[in-house]
């Protein structure tokens, strides 16, 4: 055994000891927005995968603190968050609303957290990185104290284009996607289940207070519907939901020249979101290799068997960590152009798991 200690030079053993320091190194942790859909996700995914947790608060508005939620076997009180929530908080995830974020994001960076923001509040500011770390996880190192978490629907597309960029190149993007109502939050979800029970018949008179717009003047039932507006619509006719994956798709694969449009539609569905995808290629790649790239890439699972009637569908997606492609096809009159159907859970890959994948990354890029 000595003999064995003996022959490590002395970098390997400091390497040695600092990973094993790494292994053991735990962190505090804080959830704003902790009784949402997607702070409870966050929750069960920090469960689910070990998260080094030392310390967690649940943090919420002072209309749900006083609540109890479980982790790991102990039972904690939802606490109203305030600006001293944050000391001695090292990583907080938040996932409240984007005025909240504006309000108390600042706050615990002030007091030393990593924030890692599930909001829209600071996704195009230059000064903030937006990751997935699947695709630009070195973009974390020039965090100032906020990262980003895209967008649901921006996240999955380019998990499954990244490995297209990369191999081939990518110079345009044409999506249309088919978004599940808890995208639009617990409200929603409960609405859509009131109008389906009231039947075929009666949905269209059945109350409708959320969708597609909870603070718009006009509201439509999501029963038996689908409604092709998410958020409200800017001067250029898009709507913001467009613009967030437009945008976002530009800043997170570095490329401001790449061409992208986007329509997004809500259905009716609670739980996944599904993507028409085309795309046009710097070559002409055939087919199989295509494929290949999409199934080596992580996080991402192929799902392609036509003959078999084999392709990816919320309802199988739904509570899934992956990102699931099927119907890869070429375009029948652009060598240069592919189609893909891509489907994740929104609020799993979409929203919590991403978010606790940027905080695993801090830690394993040592820069936390």
């Amino acid at each position: 055994m000595i003999q064995c200690v003996s022959a490590l030079n002395y970098d390997t053993i400091i390497e040695i000891i600092i990973k094993g320091e790494s292994r053991l190194k735990t962190y505090n942790v804080a959830i704003m927005g902790a009784t949402g859909a997607v702070g409870q996700q966050m929750k069960e995914q920090l469960e689910k995968r070990n998260f080094p947790v030392n310390e967690i608060r649940f943090l919420s508005s002072s209309r749900s603190a006083g609540s109890n939620i479980d982790f790991k076997g102990k039972t904690y009180t939802v606490q109203e968050a305030v600006p001293e929530s944050f000391d001695g908080i090292d990583i907080a995830l938040f996932s409240a609303g984007g005025s909240v974020s504006e309000k108390f994001a600042p706050e615990a960076v002030k007091r030393g957290a990593i924030v890692i923001d599930n909001t829209s509040a600071f996704r195009m500011d230059p000064e903030v990185p937006l990751v997935v770390p699947e695709v630009n996880k070195s973009d974390l190192s020039l965090h100032k104290g906020i990262i980003s978490n895209p967008n649901c629907s921006t996240i999955q597309m380019v998990c499954a284009l990244q490995p297209l960029k990369e191999q081939f190149g990518l110079t345009k993007i044409v999506v249309s996607t088919y978004q599940a109502v808890s995208g639009a939050g617990i409200d929603a979800i409960n609405e859509l289940k009131s109008q389906a029970d009231a039947g075929f018949d009666q949905a269209g008179k059945a109350e409708a207070k959320m969708l597609p717009v909870k603070s718009a003047e006009k509201h439509y039932p999501i029963a038996y519907n689908a409604i092709p507006q998410i958020d409200v619509f800017a001067d250029n006719g898009y709507t913001l939901e467009e613009m967030k994956m437009i945008n976002e798709t530009k800043k997170i694969m570095h490329d401001d020249s790449l061409s992208v449009a986007a329509t997004c539609v809500r259905l009716p569905v609670v739980t996944g979101h599904s993507e028409s995808v085309y795309v046009e290629l710097n070559a002409a790649p055939a087919l199989e290799d295509v494929k290949a790239a999409i199934s080596a890439a992580p996080g991402v699972e192929l799902m392609d068997d036509p003959s078999q009637q084999l392709y990816p569908m919320p309802l199988m997606a739904a509570g899934l960590d992956e990102v699931f492609v099927g119907r890869v096809r070429l375009d029948l009159d652009n060598p240069q152009g592919f189609h893909l159907w891509v489907v994740s859970d929104n609020l799993v890959k979409g929203a919590a798991l991403n978010s606790v994948q940027i905080a695993e990354a801090l830690i394993e890029e040592k820069i936390i």
